[in-house]
């Protein structure tokens, strides 16, 4: 109704600019002004009632409204109690129906869950009982085998170290014989007396392997006016029929304990006390050439060089190590050094350098033949210097020998006899059949 009401103000409000718009009379405007404001106005006091119409009655339609639906709440309210008390009862009913359930299962599962333990265990046991069974079989089986196994063994280990001790034992003999050597040897070397007789016999011995008896004489006395005595002289071809020969003296010289204080230094790696030893080295050589040279050099009754013979390889390398020493000799006291080795090759050089020319003739092609023997001497440096290497090594060895074999003499002191052939063996190798000789000596070590 509010809404025609408005529609027909509208129509009014529109039909009013009409007339304004056509210009009509002025008179006529008016009226018609006037009857439309007195339509406005009627149509506002009927719009006015129709509101105050319309809010009592939407007042009284609100309240009722409301009054129907706090009823239909209370209502659906109620309805829900219910439904909610209704549906709290079935699932209770619903929960003790699955806890019945639930127990019968577990009662279920707990008396499978038992049976299954019995018949496991009873299997287990079974099983257990079978297997303890068959390992004491296989226990039984094992045991007879590896006895039978250890017995023969034993037995062949046994006798094998019986054998091996057998051939330890005569070794110990022999070391026992070595030692006693080594120590008679050391005797030797340490009286100054005994050392030089030692050198003058391993030159006779070399000079009798080279030469015949009557190509040299012992104690020879150069000099007529002098009652001195070289130990060893070489009969060389003379230059005519009234001298059959001349000499070539040979002296053996040994100066151990120069020689055994330079090692001692060598051994410390001290170079200020190495070339200490080395000077005092030299200046005994130096010493001993002279003295050689006074006695023994005596042209035209001997040639006019000698021979110095050192009989330990090692102190002749050391000797040729000294720079200019052999030179110095050589030059100024008109002496060789010679050491075991080259004696022979020196001593040949020589025959065949004097045998058809006399010495003091031709003394000067003798040097031209010790310069090309001085050569080939410069080639065995190195043979020598792994030569006395070689003897270091030897001497080690013999020390390590003496001590193996007192450490064996200990062990063997301890055992009181063997066992016979029928009584239990002792596995050493448990089967392995190798040469005890490197283990056992290991072990006695």
């Amino acid at each position: 109704m509010i809404e025609m009401l408005m529609i027909v103000q509208i129509v009014l409000i529109i039909v009013l600019i009409g007339l304004v718009v056509f210009k009509r009379s002025t008179g006529t405007l008016e009226s018609d002004i006037k009857v439309v404001h007195q339509a406005i106005i009627d149509s506002n006091r009927v719009v006015k009632d129709e509101l105050v119409q319309n809010r009592d009655q939407f007042s009284k339609d609100a309240k009722s409204g409301r009054e129907e639906s706090q009823n239909s709440l209370l209502k659906f309210t109620d309805t829900l109690l219910k439904r909610m008390t209704d549906i709290a009862t079935l699932q209770k009913q619903q929960l003790d129906t699955f806890a019945k359930q639930l127990t019968v299962l577990t009662d279920s599962n707990n008396k499978g869950l038992e049976t299954m333990r019995q018949v496991i265990e009873k299997s287990i046991s079974d099983l257990q009982k079978d297997n303890n069974k068959k390992l004491e079989d296989m226990r039984m089986t094992v045991d007879e085998k590896l006895h039978k196994t250890l017995e023969k063994r034993l037995g062949e280990s046994f006798k094998l170290v019986s054998d091996r001790l057998e051939v330890v034992h005569k070794g110990l003999g022999e070391m026992q014989q070595l030692a006693s050597g080594v120590g008679d040897l050391k005797k030797v070397l340490t009286n100054v007396k005994t050392r030089g007789i030692w050198g003058e016999i391993q030159l006779g011995n070399l000079l009798e392997q080279l030469l015949t008896s009557d190509q040299y004489e012992k104690d020879v006395r150069i000099k007529k006016n002098r009652a001195d005595f070289v130990e060893y002289a070489v009969k060389l071809p003379g230059r005519d029929d009234n001298k059959d020969h001349i000499w070539l003296p040979i002296d053996a010289k040994f100066p151990l304990d120069t020689y055994q204080h330079l090692l001692e230094a060598q051994e410390q790696a001290n170079p200020e006390l190495v070339q200490q030893s080395m000077k005092q080295l030299e200046m005994r050589i130096k010493l001993e050439a002279k003295t050689i040279q006074e006695k023994y050099v005596d042209p035209p009754n001997t040639t006019d060089f000698g021979i110095i013979f050192l009989p330990i390889e090692g102190l002749y390398a050391e000797i040729l190590r000294i720079p200019g020493l052999q030179e110095t000799l050589q030059r100024d006291y008109r002496i060789l050094l010679a050491g075991p080795t080259t004696l022979a090759a020196l001593l040949n050089s020589l025959q065949m350098g004097f045998r058809t020319l006399a010495v003091e003739k031709r003394s000067s092609e003798v040097w031209q033949l010790l310069s090309v023997v001085k050569t080939e001497f410069g080639k065995f440096g190195d043979i020598l210097e792994k030569t006395q290497k070689k003897i270091q090594e030897a001497g080690n060895t013999m020390d390590l020998a003496s001590r193996k074999s007192r450490t064996i003499e200990r062990k063997l002191r301890t055992v009181q006899e063997l066992p016979d052939q029928n009584s239990p063996e002792i596995p050493l190798d448990m089967g392995v059949k190798e040469p005890l000789n490197d283990s056992l000596f290991s072990t006695l070590n």
